[in-house]
This record gives C-alpha cells, structure tokens and sequence, in this order.
C-alpha cells in the first residue's frame, strides 16, 4: 500500500503472513517486537508474540534505525533479498544490491555520491528513494549489510575477528566490535561462543 510518498506495509497482511510463518513474504518485512526488543523474519519458528506488541518494517535496517536487535533464532541476515518493487523502486533495488551484495558503501573510498552516480540519480535523491521503499538510508542499510555478513562468518567459520570484521566490510577490528555490538547488544566474541538463544 502507498501513502503518498512514504510507502506503508498493509498491517493486516503483514499479520496473517507472520502468525501462518508464509515462506513467500520472507524478506519482504521484518517484524520488531516491543517487550523484546527484537526483530524477526516472518517464518521465525518461535511463538508468535501478541499483535499489540509488534511493529512492521520493511527491511532489517529499518527495524535497526528503530533500535530492534536481529532475532538469533531465525537469524535475519540470511532473509532473502526481496527484489518485488517496480517503478523508481527499481532503482532501490539495484542500488540495495550494489551495497548488500557488493559492498558499494564500504571502502575508504565510497559514498553514497558514487552509489548513486552507479544508478544514474542525484545523491539526495537516492537517499529520498531508500527512505520510501525501505525505511532506512544507504548508510544504514550498508551498515546493516556488514553486520550480517559479519554475522554469517561467525557462524559458519573460524576465521580469526579481525579477518571477520574486514571480510565483513568493516574498516577496522575496533568498528567492527563497536558496531556489532550496538547492533546485537553482544560483542561478537559471545556470538560466536553461541551463547543461548533468547526467544522474541
């Protein structure tokens, strides 16, 4: 559903996907839980929480922007990337591809300029398009994208931190640790000794 500019997730959609766990809305919404403080794709396999204590978002950065941390059961950064836009959203989608998949925002040298020079907008209004369609900034969705990838690693390797947080995109082991931890309210060191799971 489109409000005017801001595009706003049909709620009762969103409801009846999350309680019936419908694989084919995988990343196409987060689900942010209030007494938690959590977010979860809508196949998360754990009791859904009650309706009045959930929020939608559009994509996993928008649910972070919101200070939500990511569900360690049903683990958002291996969601799909949801590629169902059309129109200007093309444009996000092929922008949120560059970042996600190919790291556009994370050298010394990148900025969301080149980023949108890449997909042939203005800087700014990028930057307006990603609000619309996803809830969040380039930066944050980059932001967003390094953690889960750093995520990834720490679950499926053993790679050393500071081989994690380069191959992650961060700049350094000490971004790496500060911005993991915002993000997760644990450091990556208690991640990766797969400490229990708390449930949304």
């Amino acid at each position: 559903m489109v409000r005017g500019k801001q595009r706003m997730l049909d709620h009762d959609e969103c409801e009846r996907a999350r309680i019936a766990r419908e694989p084919a809305y995988d990343g196409r919404f987060f689900t942010g839980v209030r007494t938690t403080g959590i977010y979860c794709r809508p196949v998360c396999p754990v009791r859904p929480a009650r309706a009045e204590n959930v929020r939608f978002f559009p994509s996993a950065a928008a649910a972070e922007t919101a200070g939500f941390r990511p569900c360690l059961r049903c683990r958002p950064e291996t969601a799909p990337f949801c590629a169902a836009w059309k129109g200007s959203r093309a444009t996000v989608d092929r922008a949120a591809r560059l970042i996600v998949r190919d790291g556009a925002l994370d050298g010394e040298n990148t900025s969301v300029e080149t980023l949108a020079e890449r997909v042939g907008v203005g800087a700014r209004h990028l930057t307006r398009l990603f609000t619309r369609h996803l809830g969040a900034s380039p930066v944050q969705v980059a932001k967003t994208a390094r953690v889960q990838r750093a995520k990834r690693l720490l679950d499926e390797t053993d790679l050393p931190m500071t081989e994690v947080a380069l191959r992650a995109g961060f700049r350094s082991l000490r971004r790496f640790n500060t911005v993991f931890s915002e993000v997760y309210r644990r450091s990556p060191s208690e991640i990766r000794r797969r400490i229990p799971v708390e449930l949304a």
